[in-house]
């Protein structure tokens, strides 16, 4: 991927204000959650108290009253229509008979888990120009409650807490270090001994990775651990940054910021007393750019335990040293006791980016496997003894483009898995994707907040729509039922795309799971086998969860369709055939409630001028398009269906295209390239969008002539 923009702003008008602030009020009992609360989960099933509803992050439900052998009868109790049709991401809580959820730009909602019925909203009201800052969309992973608050992390940075009655704004805090980087929050809080715990995406866009520590009840910092050192000339801020400071050369991370954002994963032990964190990808991507091509680079890549308390360092592993292809460990951290090599152990289990299953022991960070769950070329395995993967030099890109498997988007993304102890199976969301990768030969680092600097050149993705269509089908998903224990699946289902949802397992032996094409499954837990499936309208990504009101079990599935996979990859995501369309969609045995139908609406392309450029000038136009605007717009000017495809430009929006490149549409999201792009280049790009736009009308031209016939 080369150099990726931004997620433009949906434009939805009679959106409600933000709550208003007002001093803190007793919560009348409403989320009335601590630690002694959630480490006793179990004692009360019918809740959903934390992110994966455990510290442990298991994702797995006791409830059983919905079963193997009757989850066919489930249908729609009710459903909720989100404000903004964009990607959703959350997992929602459950506590005494209230959800709380959020939808993109990090609007929250307490909704009655019986009914549906709204109880209150906040939009936090999120400045508009971040939201063109983040690499994809402008999502938001849900809330944690604690003691009668609610706290959100919202998009443009700030860690707000709110009444869980009424809520209304009782404290927000800005979390942001660097106001001259691109630093935003799509990641759910997780509260652990009266701290609430946030970290920050932004690593595309050159900021300096860290997780913050904040005090439940005032808001102030308590503490905060940084995942990469900073300058080198000053004093390292601490045991960890000494120890990661010798894995750095050079001080090429300085200007680009050095990544290791933690957007994502965590998990605690209240045994041991560990949080565990995941961390991100490098700043930027080339790893000559970064560090000279020298050293692992720590802490990028890395699970990291930490004291809570202090956030004092104790251990990590990093999963991909000198991570130089987007390889996070941000992903899905799950702990469990398992007899492991006919032993117990306390294991942290891990399926990252880079395609390797994980499985470490959480006591002291030692590696007890390390297995391929996806094809993967850019190692041949793990050497358990180092702990390090083996190269194998196929997807070395610095000297020349090479095919990289997997692809930047991962073996696994954020989409959470489950484990069920009954089963001892793991149930992850995989998929199999890859990419072309080659460095550039000097940097181009672009000076603006709304354009990633990755030190990778622009794709070259081919127009022609039969070959994107071979390429499209190499993109699958996969749901696997991983056995830690054997180190291989017991079980899969296979999905014609990437970018399906997390799970949730239950002890009626069943896993959940939402798809990218719309639709809801569950499964049989032990065999795979699909006993039931329902309509969504749009993908549904996010972790599915369920919980018990009145007698009754309900399952919950987030739905709309967005994130990284339609933006950054765009025609390749086609395969999903879905919109966004945002919504709260809620069943349980012999519902009665009915799901409205999809909103698909058939688009008309509108007249097209002629294209006045030579061929030439529009290989040079596609390279800026592609680079500037298609990790929004999609590569060479076909959307992944989430926000505006330009080949169906209006000739009014042609006669403005400058205006709103140069910022006239700022406050809707779409950043000002006024200064970067002088007004020949943005006719280059305008007339490169017709020519997409006739290629279009003839391919359409074209089926409807062989439908004719």
């Amino acid at each position: 991927m080369g150099m990726f923009t931004h997620p433009i702003r949906a434009m939805l008008g009679g959106l409600a204000l933000a709550a208003v602030l007002v001093p803190a009020q007793a919560a009348s009992g409403a989320a009335n959650v601590d630690g002694e609360r959630i480490r006793q989960a179990d004692r009360e099933p019918g809740n959903w108290m934390s992110h994966g509803r455990t510290y442990d992050e298991q994702r797995f439900s006791p409830l059983s009253k919905v079963n193997d052998g009757n989850v066919a009868r489930l249908r729609p109790a009710w459903t909720h229509k989100l404000d903004i049709d964009r990607g959703v991401e959350a997992t929602p809580i459950v506590v005494d008979g209230v959800m709380y959820t959020t939808g993109a730009q990090s609007i929250v909602y307490a909704l009655d888990a019986r009914t549906g019925k709204l109880l209150w909203r906040h939009d936090p009201q999120v400045k508009a120009e971040s939201l063109s800052q983040g690499c994809c969309d402008v999502v938001n992973r849900g809330v944690a409650v604690w003691k009668g608050k609610v706290y959100v992390g919202a998009f443009d940075g700030r860690l707000i807490a709110l009444d869980a009655r009424t809520g209304r704004r009782i404290w927000d805090v800005d979390t942001i270090i660097d106001h001259a980087k691109s630093y935003t929050i799509t990641g759910a809080p997780r509260v652990v001994q009266g701290k609430v715990l946030i970290g920050n995406g932004g690593a595309e866009f050159g900021v300096r990775g860290y997780v913050g520590a904040y005090d439940a009840e005032t808001g102030k910092l308590a503490w905060r651990f940084f995942t990469v050192p900073g300058d080198p000339k000053a004093p390292p801020e601490s045991k960890a940054m000494e120890i990661a400071l010798k894995t750095w050369h050079g001080n090429g991370w300085l200007k680009w910021g050095g990544g290791g954002t933690v957007w994502d994963s965590m998990a605690y032990d209240p045994e041991l007393d560990l949080l565990y964190i995941g961390v991100g990808n490098g700043s930027p991507w080339n790893y000559k750019f970064r560090s000279d091509g020298k050293g692992d680079n720590l802490f990028l890549s890395s699970i990291v335990a930490l004291r809570p308390a202090t956030g004092e360092y104790v251990w990590h592993y990093q999963t991909t040293p000198a991570d130089h292809w987007d390889y996070t460990a941000t992903q899905h951290m799950v702990l469990a006791d398992v007899v492991f090599d006919g032993k117990p152990r306390k294991v942290l289990m891990q399926a990252p980016k880079n395609g390797f299953f994980y499985v470490l022991d959480r006591t002291n960070g030692q590696l007890l496997a390390a297995d391929k769950f996806v094809p993967i070329n850019w190692a041949s395995h793990v050497d358990l003894t180092t702990g390090r993967p083996v190269l194998t030099g196929e997807a070395e890109y610095a000297d020349g483009p090479k095919l990289v498997m997997p692809s930047f988007l991962g073996g696994h993304s954020w989409q959470p898995m489950s484990f069920n102890p009954k089963t001892g199976y793991v149930y992850l969301p995989a998929q199999e994707t890859m990419a072309g990768l080659e460095g550039q030969k000097e940097p181009l680092f672009l000076p603006t907040k709304s354009v990633v600097n990755l030190g990778v050149e622009v794709p070259d993705l081919p127009e022609d729509p039969k070959v994107e269509a071979q390429i499209r089908q190499a993109w699958k998903g996969r749901l696997i039922a991983w056995d830690p224990v054997s180190k291989r699946p017991a079980w899969t289902v296979d999905y014609p795309t990437a970018g399906n949802g997390g799970t949730l397992s239950t002890a009626g032996n069943l896993v959940f799971q939402g798809t990218a094409d719309g639709r809801a499954v569950a499964y049989s837990a032990d065999k795979g086998e699909k006993l039931w499936e329902a309509r969504l309208n749009s993908a549904g990504m996010a972790g599915p969860v369920t919980y018990e009101v009145g007698g009754e079990q309900y399952v919950t599935f987030m739905v709309g369709w967005g994130g990284a996979f339609p933006l950054v990859a765009g025609p390749l995501s086609l395969g999903a055939k879905v919109k966004p369309e945002a919504r709260v969609v809620t069943f349980k045995l012999d519902g009665r409630a009915t799901l409205p139908p999809p909103r698909h609406q058939a688009a008309d392309l509108p007249p097209l001028e002629p294209v006045r450029i030579a061929p030439e000038e529009l290989k040079v136009a596609r390279t800026m398009f592609n680079g500037l605007c298609a990790s929004c717009h999609g590569l060479n000017a076909v959307s992944g269906g989430v926000v505006p495809d330009l080949r169906y430009l209006t000739p009014k929006k042609h006669e403005q295209f400058l205006g709103i490149v140069y910022g006239a549409r700022i406050n809707k999201g779409m950043p000002s390239f006024n200064g970067v792009l002088p007004q020949e280049a943005v006719e280059s790009i305008r007339q490169y969008i017709l020519k997409r736009g006739h290629d279009l009308e003839e391919q359409l031209g074209s089926r409807n002539s062989a439908e004719t016939k």
